[in-house]
């Protein structure tokens, strides 16, 4: 195939990456087979693998879909930027940035510990660090190709009638950290698949990168802005498993002459050693204001055992919550198996569930 000589090729589950290492500098082209692009961490070394027949999966045929470009070290990627997911795999598109406060626990570690809070857990001194998030959009090519370790309907709201525990997402709609973002350049004029695409943005291939927003975008962000905005992101690691959580306030509706209170909760699972570990237990204790304490114990996360391994080291999914008063904490535990049957447990960061005070109108949907 023209632009790609000499190939490395990686099995990401049925996916299959490659790039040009036809030298150390200059535009190295994107090629990906069935329809899905993944480029793990280590595709930065030079070393060369020609990518053979007998490691082609069957039946696919190599198609390049862009250009690496160098990843931002400072400063953020503009609206419109296309990426590969470092992590997942994904194509996708920039729609706008976050700056979320980063509770980075690891971090704090070496901080003396505080006493009991009110919620009944111990907490360490942690200081938020302003970190950049993305929104993006999820190329739907792809999305069956992750759906076993990333969520492709991660985003939901509730929905804009009287039954409180009602809801509806938004599919392929996702939040990337900046150091996920492995940027590209494609001279195709829709490159990703996704029906919001062309709804939010324009080509203009005067610009840089060639995608803008169209107002539907902006009114879009403006109006629900409430409801995606990612404020606060908490990390944990415990036995070289990392976990990381985003709370997202949903909205507050009345049931039974009471009001109930919904977050959404995103969580990403990381096994940062070689070694092979299966979830396999959840622990959870929910605090609310209200002076309630729930626990909550379950197998595995949203029906699934996850297994995490070098080939396969993340998992993310989101669940949701949802308290009769305007605030409350989570923490907990996930337990995980080892091959020779022994387990552990992975602490959860706590993290706080805080509501909107000045909300005013319910989120909208995609009416126009």
């Amino acid at each position: 195939m023209a632009g790609c000589v000499a190939r490395r090729a990686l099995a990401v589950g049925s996916r299959w990456w490659s790039r040009s290492l036809t030298g150390a500098r200059g535009p190295r082209p994107l090629c990906v087979a069935g329809g899905a692009g993944a480029f793990p961490p280590e595709a930065s070394t030079t070393t060369r693998r020609h990518l053979s027949s007998r490691n082609r999966p069957e039946g696919k045929v190599l198609e390049t879909v862009g250009v690496f470009e160098v990843p931002k070290q400072n400063g953020k990627y503009e609206t419109g930027q296309l990426f590969l997911h470092s992590v997942f795999g994904y194509r996708g598109v920039v729609l706008f940035p976050w700056q979320a406060r980063l509770y980075d626990r690891d971090v704090a570690s070496a901080a003396p510990e505080k006493a009991e809070n009110p919620a009944g857990h111990g907490s360490k001194e942690v200081k938020g660090k302003t970190h950049t998030y993305y929104q993006v959009l999820i190329d739907a090519r792809d999305c069956p190709h992750i759906s076993q370790r990333s969520q492709t309907e991660a985003v939901t709201f509730l929905a804009n009638h009287d039954d409180s525990r009602a809801l509806y997402a938004i599919p392929g709609l996702d939040y990337v950290s900046h150091e996920d973002i492995l940027p590209y350049t494609s001279t195709d004029q829709v490159p990703i698949q996704h029906e919001l695409f062309e709804r939010f943005l324009l080509y203009d291939q005067t610009k840089a990168p060639p995608f803008v927003a169209r107002e539907t975008l902006r009114a879009w962000q403006e109006k629900n802005h409430p409801w995606l905005e990612l404020s606060d992101v908490h990390r944990e690691t415990t036995e070289n498993i990392r976990v990381t959580v985003i709370p997202f306030y949903m909205g507050m509706r009345e049931a039974q002459n009471s009001h109930v209170y919904w977050w959404r909760y995103c969580i990403r699972l990381e096994n940062l050693d070689s070694d092979v570990v299966q979830l396999r237990e959840r622990h959870w204790r929910i605090f609310s204001l209200s002076g309630t304490l729930e626990t909550v114990r379950g197998r595995g996360v949203v029906g699934r055992e996850p297994v995490l391994s070098k080939e396969q080291p993340a998992f993310q999914y989101s669940s949701h919550v949802s308290l009769q008063a305007s605030s409350g904490h989570m923490w907990g535990t996930f337990r995980f198996e080892r091959p020779d049957g022994s387990h552990f447990d992975v602490r959860i960061p706590p993290f706080s569930l805080e509501s909107n005070k000045d909300e005013k109108t319910p989120p909208s949907g995609l009416h126009w």
